[in-house]
């Protein structure tokens, strides 16, 4: 026991030590910003009457943007969406009409390749409804986007929990990709395995878009957001997570059940096979969960306990997370997420995800 102990030690703090490096590399939008080029804002809605009017209301809000136009995709809206929408914005929103998607076709990714093609800017901004901005959000973003040369970025929102079941699995959002993902390499990499965006708020060059065919060739992925950062790196484009905390926020889900939903909607696609998402949950743990489970036995699986418990305050103080208690149920949160990768596979077994009344294939 000692021996294994000793062994996820090493990985344990390994994995501490490159966190608080990416802590430190994240880049962040500058503190002010003017844009003077033009900007299309564009917003994918379904049934989003309880978040149309902060989300519109904000893009409404945005200042230092001396072109900007705000496009709303209605993507068979059934819930009053067209008249929040309507109220908050008026005639200076612009209301795209959508069709049902065809077959295998899903409807986000449809929505942002129409909204795309309605666009008149040189820089494109998809915005997630359930996103409130910043009232100089889009400048900073886009002023970060053009100062480091990169073609896109994709600025991570600051999360908002509400439920116990949100604050233990939501943190491992940002936590994951500060914890494994080398991003100063990923953001030059051509690499699939380290292409990586949020669909919740992206910013890109229009011409790199274009170039990569954007998601008019991803709209069959769960995953668009990470399958069009792919295609943008083939194409020869840079880009990756930047720090959206100060800009941007995001309660992605309210309440434990649509928690459940949304991510049993897409974990099966995350890890590539389900040979994957074994590996991976067992990694997640034998790291950080074994060690609490050896503590009664050996002293030296006390670093590999602290460890990720720690990442997580590392990564919570970076992006306006909940640092404590939340980060010392960790372990918790691991265990969390593993039955949702069970519950996801399960229901794409038996024919059961589906999202806003519409089947995933």
């Amino acid at each position: 026991m000692t021996a294994v102990a000793i062994g996820l030690d090493a990985v344990a703090l390994l994995i501490l030590a490159h966190t608080i490096v990416n802590v430190a590399l994240l880049r962040r939008p500058p503190t002010s910003a003017a844009v003077d080029e033009p900007v299309s804002l564009l917003v994918p809605m379904r049934d989003e009457a309880a978040h149309a009017g902060s989300c519109v209301r904000a893009l409404l809000a945005q200042h230092n943007l001396t072109d900007a136009e705000i496009l709303v995709y209605d993507d068979g809206w059934a819930d009053g969406t067209a008249d929040v929408v309507r109220s908050a914005g008026g005639d200076r929103v612009r209301i795209l009409t959508g069709v049902p998607p065809n077959a295998g076709e899903l409807g986000k990714p449809l929505a942002c390749a129409r909204l795309a093609a309605a666009a008149r800017g040189t820089v494109l901004v998809f915005v997630d409804a359930d996103v409130v901005l910043a009232p100089d959000g889009v400048a900073r973003a886009i002023s970060l986007l053009r100062s480091t040369g990169l073609a896109f970025v994709s600025p991570y929102p600051r999360q908002v929990t509400g439920s116990m079941l949100e604050r233990l699995v939501q943190p491992l959002l940002q936590w994951s990709w500060l914890a494994f993902l080398p991003l100063r390499l990923a953001e030059r990499s051509r690499r699939p395995s380290l292409a990586a965006a949020n669909g919740q708020l992206l910013v890109v060059d229009t011409a790199a878009y274009t170039a990569s065919g954007g998601h008019a060739r991803v709209v069959h992925d769960v995953l668009d957001d990470v399958a069009l950062a792919r295609l943008l790196r083939a194409a020869g484009a840079r880009g990756g997570f930047v720090d959206g905390t100060a800009i941007a926020s995001c309660r992605m889900y309210d309440g434990g059940r649509a928690l459940v939903d949304g991510y049993a909607k897409s974990l099966w696609r995350a890890f590539g096979s389900a040979a994957g998402a074994l590996s991976v949950t067992a990694l997640l743990v034998a790291v950080f969960v074994v060690p609490w489970a050896l503590v009664g036995v050996t002293a030296w699986a006390w670093p590999a306990a602290v460890a990720g418990p720690l990442g997580r305050v590392a990564a919570a103080s970076r992006t306006g997370g909940r640092a404590l208690p939340d980060a010392a149920l960790h372990p918790l949160s691991i265990l969390v997420f593993v039955v949702l990768v069970v519950v996801s596979f399960r229901r794409r077994r038996r024919g059961r995800i589906a999202w806003k009344g519409r089947p995933i294939p």
